[in-house]
């Protein structure tokens, strides 16, 4: 099996640098990353590397540095085609361009379209794993794990469950949302690089009937993820409320049904209170932090300060096609504007962990993906820190390399992904 090292600038993080700060990151001008069989077996310096593996295939990328692949924690893939739509908030927002759009995936060759689509503007954008929710079609699930795999990708998603609340046409009910993701579990679940999960899309589309139905079939499978949404708009909440009289806020309607734990994903999470910020840490639940798509659709600041002092868990998303882009880079330099909003300015060692490691582990695939290092996937990236000249003339007179990364956070764009790797197999550049 041919041995490929691969040279350049390197970035890795030996620790949370939301405990350690920057030190948690090291730094190499001149390092390099060694891929056998498409999984990294060594990385270090450079000229140490070249000694130890004489016969290894050279690829020098100068300059570049060389990054995990980014890792999308939450994001709908069939709202692709409607990403960008104007001037909503997110009820209205749902029922004038999600539900719509949502409804063509009963048409297993638009689903294939959308799915390869996705995953190619993925792809050029320097993500290499997918979280997504998918529409309550089985199809539109086989479309997009039939399309990870074609990719060599790491790949997370479920079939939408929705029996209210939802148009004709985009409404199952508790039995046939348990069943067919139960069948969908069997056909896809640990099948390659293919994780289920388990997808509820929130509580006013579910009845308390249907979320108790994926309740037991979390418990019944333990090993799959779960994902939804918490608290993301202000009357959402309220909505919620009236729905749900007996819960105590909202995180009980999901807790209520068997649907809190360790292994669940909690998209947006802003608006939280007391009992539920202390349940979601007691439990060891992920939260998702979706930036661009908070600001978009006028939910709110998440405030990662307190969510870091509390000890929560959290990863970072573009939540496609409310987000409104699909670059992680700007997702980051969203999440840091946010940050300054909230008089939390994040560094950027914090924002490349949350948009790799922290992503991975909430998707409890840490050591998997996210992550550059002995025994980790070959899913990999090279940053071109000068993709346009705005960029090229700040990052020239850097001082350390946070100062040469940040002007492309905030101002980079699918230029300065100069290479996309995906278990070490050569996807863009």
């Amino acid at each position: 099996m041919t041995k490929i090292l691969h040279l350049g600038q390197t970035l890795s993080f030996t620790g949370d640098p939301f405990v350690e700060g920057p030190a948690a990151a090291t730094h190499s001008s001149r390092g390099g990353v060694l891929i056998e069989g498409g999984r990294v077996i060594a990385t270090g310096e450079a000229d140490a590397l070249r000694a130890n593996h004489p016969g290894a295939e050279v690829t020098d990328h100068g300059d570049g540095l060389i990054l995990p692949g980014f890792v999308d924690a939450h994001m709908h893939y069939p709202q692709t085609a409607m990403i960008a739509s104007w001037g909503k908030r997110l009820i209205d927002w749902l029922n004038s361009y999600t539900f719509p759009e949502e409804m063509k995936f009963a048409d297993r060759a638009y689903a294939n379209e959308i799915a390869g689509r996705t995953l190619d503007l993925a792809i050029a954008y320097g993500t290499t794993t997918l979280t997504s929710f998918c529409t309550i079609h089985p199809g539109s699930v086989d479309a997009f794990f039939e399309a990870t795999q074609a990719r060599g990708m790491a790949g997370f998603a479920g079939k939408t469950c929705m029996d209210r609340n939802a148009p004709d046409g985009l409404r199952d009910d508790a039995r046939s949302a348990h069943d067919d993701s139960e069948a969908l579990i069997e056909r896809w679940h640990k099948k390659g690089r293919a994780t289920y999960v388990i997808t509820p899309r929130f509580s006013p589309t579910s009845s308390p009937e249907q979320l108790s139905a994926l309740g037991a079939l979390w418990a019944a499978h333990p090993d799959c993820l779960m994902q939804t949404h918490l608290s993301e708009q202000v009357d959402e909440i309220d909505w919620v409320k009236g729905l749900y009289p007996q819960a105590c806020d909202y995180l009980d309607t999901y807790e209520q049904h068997g649907l809190l734990g360790a292994r669940g994903l909690y998209g947006h999470a802003i608006h939280l209170e007391p009992r539920e910020t202390d349940r979601l840490r007691e439990t060891g639940a992920g939260l998702v932090h979706c930036p661009t798509s908070n600001t978009f659709i006028g939910s709110g600041l998440f405030d990662m300060a307190a969510r870091v002092a509390e000890g929560q868990r959290i990863g970072l998303a573009s939540d496609t096609g409310g987000g409104s882009s699909f670059s992680m880079l700007r997702v980051m330099g969203a999440a840091y504007e946010i940050g300054q909003l909230k008089r939390n300015p994040i560094h950027p060692a914090q924002l490349l962990w949350l948009a790799t490691e922290g992503s991975a582990t909430v998707l409890h695939s840490e050591g998997e993906i996210g992550r550059l290092a002995p025994g980790a996937m070959a899913d990999m990236i090279v940053l071109d820190l000068a993709s346009t000249p705005g960029i090229a003339q700040r990052s020239a007179v850097a001082s350390d390399i946070w100062e040469a990364l940040f002007p492309t956070i905030m101002m980079g764009d699918d230029r300065a992904i100069a290479k996309t790797y995906i278990a070490g197999r050569q996807m863009k550049g």
